[in-house]
């Protein structure tokens, strides 16, 4: 439950679902692996964990759906609250259920004393401190997005220096690999616009909506199937690559049928985080396993019961986008 619960923190500084598993497998599995976890469980929750790393703003893929549809990435920030926040309970009570039905899976452990959790929580506060001031300052209307990233970032760098943890050489590394990031994203999101425009220009996006009226087929029923689509195209698609490729196709469509571009957002976000943990070849699944060498099969097994979290969640969220909707709306 920590490690889910670290990694959508560590969601708030990340924005990348690969990049958030990657990173835990190295910091939370040898811990776990001390305490006696089974290994699939401690792998399972490191691959359900990352998935947070796309839902919990900021995240590269919202400020990436973003730019491509026209949508407020403000709005599309907040929106991913509640349901990262739901996301992180699902897979808590996942972990608690399975730890009923199998204690040996998570041995019980030894109580931290409470000035311990405290002091160690002292090393943590600035990255929750700020991740507060820019999600506040977005939704009361302080600031925009891209003044929010700037805020976010002078902080860090304020933080960094008050810690006296900064260099030269560190400040040119950072420097340097911001540039090399920003680039790979400016290119990828001329490239994405350049597909949008040649989409357009074939028609393509207007093809599925006609077919949708000629057939008279149910809203909803679309969303069902381009959600099934979603989850099939996770198992071997990374998640920049899926949005990159389907939303110039999909988005008009769904504009179109009425729903809510913003909840469209999110929804895409979420069902994309499902198929990176879905059997047999999600990304998640991957990424862990090479670092971690628990067996495939075994880790098939345990993600299973984090997918279900998922499915659970996905179709809340379909039925009720309230859910998803409810904060945007009440932003300045």
């Amino acid at each position: 439950m920590a490690t889910i619960i670290a990694c959508g923190g560590f969601a708030a500084v990340c924005g990348s679902s690969v990049a958030t598993a990657a990173t835990f497998s190295r910091i939370a599995a040898p811990s776990m692996r001390r305490y006696g976890y089974h290994e699939g469980l401690a792998a399972a929750s490191i691959c359900a964990g990352g998935t947070l790393g796309i839902l919990i703003p900021p995240s590269v893929i919202m400020v990436i759906y973003g730019v491509m549809t026209g949508t407020d990435v403000a709005k599309l920030f907040i929106a991913g609250l509640i349901p990262g926040v739901l996301a992180i309970l699902l897979y808590a009570l996942t972990i608690q259920i399975i730890v009923w039905k199998n204690p040996a899976a998570g041995p019980r452990g030894d109580k931290v004393p409470l000035a311990l959790a405290l002091k160690s929580f002292a090393h943590v506060w600035p990255v929750l401190a700020l991740f507060l001031l820019v999600m506040g300052g977005l939704y009361f209307g302080a600031f925009t997005a891209t003044e929010g990233g700037a805020i976010g970032a002078s902080g860090a760098f304020g933080f960094a220096l008050w810690r006296r943890s900064l260099t030269w050489a560190s400040l040119m590394e950072c420097a340097i690999e911001t540039a090399r990031t920003t680039g790979a994203l400016f290119a990828i999101l001329i490239g994405a616009l350049m597909f949008s425009q040649f989409m357009n220009s074939a028609g393509l996006p207007n093809a599925p909506g006609e077919a949708v009226t000629a057939f008279g087929v149910q809203p909803l029923l679309v969303i069902t199937m381009i959600l099934l689509l979603y989850i099939v195209l996770g198992t071997f698609f990374e998640e920049l690559s899926m949005i990159l490729l389907t939303v110039p196709i999909f988005f008009p469509l769904v504009v179109g049928l009425g729903f809510d571009p913003i909840w469209f957002g999110i929804v895409i976000v979420m069902v994309v985080e499902l198929g990176l943990i879905s059997p047999p070849v999600g990304m998640n699944l991957f990424v862990v396993q090479s670092m971690l060498k628990t067996p495939l099969p075994v880790l098939w097994r345990w993600i299973t019961p984090f997918a279900i979290a998922d499915v659970i969640r996905l179709a809340v969220v379909v039925l009720v986008p309230q859910i998803v909707l409810f904060l945007p709306g009440l932003m300045k």
